[in-house]
């Protein structure tokens, strides 16, 4: 269709970076290196998913990360074992004739395609603060969302209502799983999210011709089942008692834990810390930016102030991936006075050495 996303592979996709990239997403998954040949296999089968992806309250954010991922360049490996049949950022057609080509598939591959939403959708004063060729996000939810096999809701936003849905409000702004029912519904929250999260949903799709299995809030178990401060570089430090005290202090400039300054990975479920943004192998708290919590439900509110300590109130579990269902919509509540306690305990073994000395 000549009027939808050109799905060719592109040359500079090489069996290399194909490769790669599905051993990236094998990764991801837990899988063992005995499942990447059937990973690779499936996603060389042709049996290309059709998608529509649709934007609502966004900044565009989580396609913009998807499009710059290289290295493998994920943004083709992802387009070319899927049909995009819509997307607005980056189809040829514009206009009346791109919703058509929305309208068709929707008419003519009813229980066949993916829908993946990018954004919150308001629901207040009937819908009128988000509109796509004249229908709001709320009637366009409701025409496609019934008749798609399964649907990913991309981002914060989306999953959780985001930014918008920050307190007060005003648009009525909410995720996908808030409007639509009896769906398989799978939230890939994050401001934005990895990449390698979506092909490895995408992936697990067409190698086991299933979702991913998901916790309590509908994120998949392999990317959002445990802790980030569990997965941490900086553990170490934190369980010594060393933290930076401030930004640009010396134990700042040592690398020592950012609990102190606001970081809020002891209560955020994400794999940030072990599969990374970007080609130089970076994710914020390895570069120096405590973790905002922005993989969890309504984190503009939780989360603030960003750059303040987290209250003293246990974490129970030790993180493991059966934690992240026990916890899920009460995560934010239960804190972390283990912090505290865990910091008490390094500074007692320093003081006790010190005595020693």
């Amino acid at each position: 269709m000549a009027d939808t996303v050109n799905n060719t592979l592109d040359p500079q996709l090489n069996r290399r970076g194909f490769i790669k990239g599905c051993t990236m997403a094998a990764a991801a998954l837990g899988l063992s290196d005995a499942m990447i040949p059937k990973m690779i296999e499936a996603a060389e089968s042709g049996k290309r998913p059709r998608v529509i992806w649709l934007h609502f309250q966004e900044c565009t954010g989580c396609t913009e990360s998807l499009l710059r991922a290289s290295h493998p360049d994920l943004a083709r490996l992802i387009l070319d074992i899927i049909s995009l049949d819509y997307h607005e950022t980056i189809m040829a057609a514009a206009g009346h004739q791109a919703h058509h080509n929305m309208e068709e598939t929707v008419e003519n591959h009813a229980g066949e395609f993916i829908l993946v939403v990018e954004g919150a959708i308001p629901t207040k004063d009937n819908g009128i603060y988000c509109k796509v060729s004249d229908f709001t996000a709320v009637d366009t939810l409701a025409k496609v969302a019934p008749k798609a096999k399964a649907i990913i809701a991309i981002g914060s936003c989306a999953a959780f209502g985001g930014i918008q849905a920050a307190s007060p409000n005003p648009t009525g702004a909410v995720g996908v799983m808030d409007l639509v029912k009896g769906k398989p519904i799978v939230n890939l929250p994050g401001c934005p999210p990895n990449p390698v999260n979506l092909l490895g949903t995408i992936l697990h799709y067409l190698t086991f011709n299933r979702l991913p299995q998901l916790d309590s809030l509908g994120r998949p178990m392999f990317a959002y089942g445990r802790r980030i401060h569990d997965q941490c570089e900086r553990r170490a430090h934190f369980d010594e008692g060393r933290f930076a005290e401030t930004f640009g202090d010396e134990g700042h400039k040592q690398g020592y834990c950012l609990y102190k300054v606001g970081c809020k990975g002891p209560e955020t479920f994400s794999n940030c810390s072990s599969v990374r943004f970007n080609d130089v192998d970076v994710w914020p708290v390895s570069v120096g930016h405590g973790c905002v919590g922005c993989t969890e439900p309504g984190f503009w509110d939780s989360m603030t102030p960003f750059y303040e300590r987290l209250p003293k109130v246990k974490i129970p579990g030790a993180g493991i991936v059966a934690d992240a269902d026990k916890i899920g919509t009460t995560v934010v509540a239960a804190a972390a006075a283990g912090v505290g306690i865990h910091a008490a305990v390094g500074i007692g073994k320093r003081l006790i050495r010190g005595k020693k000395s």
